[in-house]
């Protein structure tokens, strides 16, 4: 797995060569200024980490069948004791529970090593937590960090979610009742980053995750680079394994990563519910940046929602879908006031089902008693730059409630099977160099 992990990054790298050389934009959406920070793709030394703690020369045991939950934790405590250093995880595999990264400690999966998520959900205890939209009591992931400014993960190991058991058991409670929620199911993430500026996590391979692959809430300022996130989507599928969540995050840059998970591949959170705009602990996504990056199968290479509020600035440039449902969704939930403004994808090539899917999103619709439907709106919304084989080119239909605006779409070649669009769902709509089967369209 590790080679492979190799060997796709250097794919991923030079087939984003030629497009990658195409200038890129030196400004956001709304106009302005990217700053020099989304521009540095550096990686992070090691020997920059401070002091080394390999596990097993703390207690830690070369057994992948005994859960070490335990004793790899109380490495982590003792780095921090210490004031702070690299956690190192050495070539074999590494059973744990939900481990709690400290301030000034890192994490570093060295290649060879997988990092293991216990499939029994006792090992992952309920606490205060962040899940769909909602601040709440829940099971935290196999890696945490809670207010841990500057955490990284880094090196060219695995950490893997090991979450068959987990998968199955969410199936087994559909069968039994085809309207259970996702938390119904116990089930962990994978990473859960919480409250932490400055974060930077490389190089790693993330896989079957049991929920959430990783999830972000409350940060500033974080890199995701040259990542592989993988979840199955058969002969079993792995439900809700969302590679990225943006959950009310600000500067973000996914450079160079492998995406193919049974959910949405990179999801911006935010809040949910009537109120959500006004609810402690909600907020919005700006500033965020995805590029030279490829996307295998997943519900959506770029997913606005179901759970958010606000997203501004959003850029997704540079990218190969292989194998998307959808390449841009933007879920208007109905019961939720949204506002997505000033999303840019662009340079972008490949297969998807569809090229932009826009329509309510009605799964657990709840008012709460409010008597009104709060209002929804996406405005500034541009696709330009695309070569896509699809088969459905626009699949835009907007509830009463939702309100649409400002839509580009700019030098498309696109073959669809459905080639239909209705300008008349977009309060301005421009389509400029637009070709659809061979045929220019206006």
């Amino acid at each position: 797995m590790v080679k492979f992990c190799l060997f796709l990054s250097f794919l991923i790298c030079i087939s984003f060569v030629s497009v990658s050389q195409s200038k890129k934009s030196t400004t956001f959406p709304d106009g302005t200024t990217i700053p020099a920070w989304f521009s540095d793709s550096s990686k992070i030394s090691l020997k920059n980490l401070g002091k080394q703690y390999l596990i097993t020369k703390h207690g830690v045991k070369a057994d992948s069948s005994l859960v070490q939950t335990t004793a790899i934790q109380k490495v982590i405590d003792l780095a921090s004791k210490q004031g702070g250093g690299v956690i190192m995880i050495p070539k074999g595999t590494f059973l744990s529970g939900a481990l709690f990264f400290k301030p000034k400690t890192h994490l570093y999966v060295s290649e060879g090593a997988v990092l293991k998520g216990s499939d029994k959900i006792a090992d992952y205890p309920i606490m205060p937590s962040r899940m769909e939209g909602q601040t709440l009591d829940y099971f935290p992931a196999l890696v945490n960090a809670y207010g841990v400014n500057g955490f990284t993960i880094s090196g060219k190991g695995t950490i893997n979610g090991n979450g068959l058991n987990y998968w199955k058991a969410f199936w087994q409670r559909r069968k039994e009742n085809p309207n259970c929620t996702n938390l119904e199911v116990s089930r962990p993430r994978l990473v859960f980053i919480w409250k932490s500026n400055d974060v930077q996590v490389q190089d790693v391979c993330l896989q079957n995750s049991g929920f959430w692959t990783s999830h972000y809430y409350q940060c500033n300022n974080i890199k995701i680079l040259n990542v592989h996130i993988t979840a199955p989507h058969e002969p079993i599928k792995a439900p809700s394994t969302d590679a990225i969540d943006l959950d009310v995050c600000n500067n973000v840059l996914i450079k160079g990563c492998y995406l193919a998970v049974n959910d949405d591949a990179i999801a911006l959170k935010g809040g949910k519910g009537p109120y959500a705009d006004t609810e402690k602990g909600n907020g919005g996504n700006s500033n965020v940046i995805i590029e030279d990056s490829e996307f295998g199968f997943c519900h959506a290479a770029l997913t606005l929602g179901s759970e958010a509020i606000h997203n501004k600035n959003i850029v997704m440039r540079n990218c190969h879908i292989t194998n998307a449902m959808r390449v841009l969704w933007l879920k208007m939930r109905p019961d939720t006031p949204q506002k997505y403004e000033y999303v840019s994808v662009e340079n972008i090539d490949g297969y998807a089902y569809s090229l932009i899917y826009v329509k309510p999103w009605k799964q657990f619709f709840d008012l709460k008693g409010r008597k009104d439907v709060p209002l929804s709106y996406s405005d500034n919304i541009s696709l330009k730059n695309i070569s896509l084989k699809c088969e459905v080119f626009f699949d835009v239909s907007p509830g009463e409630h939702d309100r649409l605006s400002n839509f580009k779409f700019e030098n498309l070649d696109v073959t669809a099977k459905n080639a239909a669009y209705d300008k008349t769902v977009v309060a301005g709509i421009n389509f400029d160099n637009v070709k659809v089967n061979g045929k220019m369209i206006d």
